[in-house]
């Protein structure tokens, strides 16, 4: 069967897509182009429940991350108070820059020491990722059943490798970290997971909604925006260093950014409070990031529901092409409006209601670029096609044996089928419906089937979504 040229476009554009999460829309823009080098808030209409809180055992974690001079390296202890709610025997923790493509950038996360009353011993796990490994298991000293606590401390050393546009890096002036340090592979209900990586890069994490704390040490001249709701910096102190803190309540995962970065803040109509930051030659001013900010976080939460988190952070990275999405956090790499809208969709599609990246990647790709596509025109006709992409939208990411393949199917085939199924059922109660979802499996780890009780009494859309390989 011959490929519709759209489609083929689609296929092109995707190879564009990089290990973080972009706009699908802007890759199919630029696919000829050179490439660049808790809301307590109601929510829901009517009929739904409100939004679901967070799990009361969540998770506790603190993060105390110490910047070296030199901006290449990043030194930390992280403290876990873990409840869970099945019986456990150790601790699994994910070491994301270990991951293929993040290890060929010279990043490398290692744990340098253990410590906790519970502790009976600690080691790594390959996960088919580079040395020193994937994983980092701690066993306890005895089972730790369903309801009891444990708390653990690891201290750990992250080199943030070369520059260019991933989870962790550097460059002249500025570094950033994402799921830089040990993350809590935990699935409520499921228990710990131990996906491998995969050579496609794109996110393979699962990690609980937490009340997490964040402490970064930095070089007194540059500017911090990270996940949370941040407090104003310390003094400099002797040495010549500044101390940056924030909080967030239902962090899954975090991010930073430290930099010489010039900032604006505004606070949106319904409280949000939004600081975005801009380098010193980067094309956008600061205001026209927190415009286009806020005009994104309005245009989402008129279908969403509110945003999910009091704050957001956009620290605009220099521009590398795409962008990548943290709770409460984005780290942009790309002046597009798109890839911006795209990420704040996260918020909803990730950072609210989470989902195993490993297993089912679509429920937050696919979904972030169905809302980027009902938000602008554009991005809505970029999709045009790409249901006749071949294979299923709800593979698993070691189902996909090439970047072209993982981004055409989840981001193309899987926001294209949701606008279909938008239309087969109607787009007020194909939204409702959505936002039922939303406030339903809020702070969960949502999964396909979720989706599809959601989707209950809209068959049509069912039937669309079945058809291209998201539901069974």
């Amino acid at each position: 069967m011959s490929t519709p040229r759209r489609t083929a476009a689609l296929l092109g554009a995707a190879a564009l897509l990089l290990g973080g999460c972009t706009s699908f829309a802007e890759g199919v823009r630029d696919a000829d182009a050179p490439a660049a080098s808790p809301s307590s808030r109601e929510a829901g209409p009517a009929g739904c429940d409100e939004r679901a809180e967070p799990d009361p055992d969540r998770p506790r974690i603190a993060l105390d991350f110490r910047l070296a001079d030199d901006l290449r390296t990043v030194t930390g202890t992280e403290t876990v108070v873990f409840t869970p709610d099945l019986d456990v025997e150790e601790l699994v923790f994910r070491l994301v820059p270990n991951a293929p493509e993040l290890a060929a950038t010279g990043a490398r996360l290692v744990v340098d020491a253990v410590r906790g009353e519970d502790v009976a011993g600690s080691g790594y796990e390959p996960l088919a990722a580079a040395d020193p490994g994937g994983a980092y298991v701690v066993t306890l000293d005895e089972p730790l059943a369903a309801g009891e606590s444990t708390e653990v401390e690891l201290d750990f050393t992250l080199t943030l490798g070369s520059a260019g546009f991933d989870r962790v890096g550097a460059d002249d002036g500025v570094s950033w970290w994402a799921s830089g340090f040990p993350l809590l592979a935990w699935e409520p209900g499921a228990g710990w997971a131990r996906d491998p990586f995969v050579e496609v890069p794109g996110e393979t994490t699962t990690s609980p909604a937490a009340d997490t704390t964040v402490r970064v040490s930095a070089p007194a001249d540059l500017t911090v925006l990270m996940t949370g709701d941040q407090d104003e910096p310390t003094p400099a102190d002797g040495e010549g260093r500044r101390t940056w803190t924030s909080a967030e309540p239902v962090a899954r995962d975090v991010s930073v950014a430290a930099g010489r970065f010039t900032t604006a803040e505004a606070t949106t109509p319904d409280g949000v409070r939004v600081t975005v930051g801009v380098l010193p030659e980067a094309e956008a001013t600061p205001e026209e990031l927190l415009g286009a900010t806020r005009e994104a976080i309005a245009d989402l939460e008129e279908f969403l529901g509110p945003f999910p988190f009091g704050t957001l952070t956009v620290p605009l990275l220099p521009d590398y092409g795409g962008g990548i999405e943290y709770p409460g956090s984005i780290l942009q790499a790309s002046p597009s409006r798109e890839v911006l809208v795209h990420e704040v969709a996260h918020m909803w599609f990730y950072g609210m209601v989470g989902n195993s990246q490993f297993r089912d990647p679509w429920l937050d790709e696919a979904f972030a670029t169905w809302a980027e596509a009902v938000v602008d025109p554009g991005s809505a006709e970029a999709l045009e096609g790409a249901r006749g992409v071949q294979g299923d939208v709800g593979g698993a990411m070691d189902e996909f044996r090439s970047q072209r393949q993982y981004a055409a199917s989840v981001y193309g085939k899987g926001g294209a089928a949701l606008m279909e199924a938008r239309e087969a059922a109607g787009a007020e109660a194909f939204d409702a419906a959505i936002r039922c979802y939303v406030e339903s499996s809020a702070w969960s780890i949502a999964t396909p089937d979720d989706v599809a009780d959601a989707l209950a009494d809209l068959p049509e859309a069912r039937v669309v979504l079945e058809e291209a390989g998201a539901l069974d």
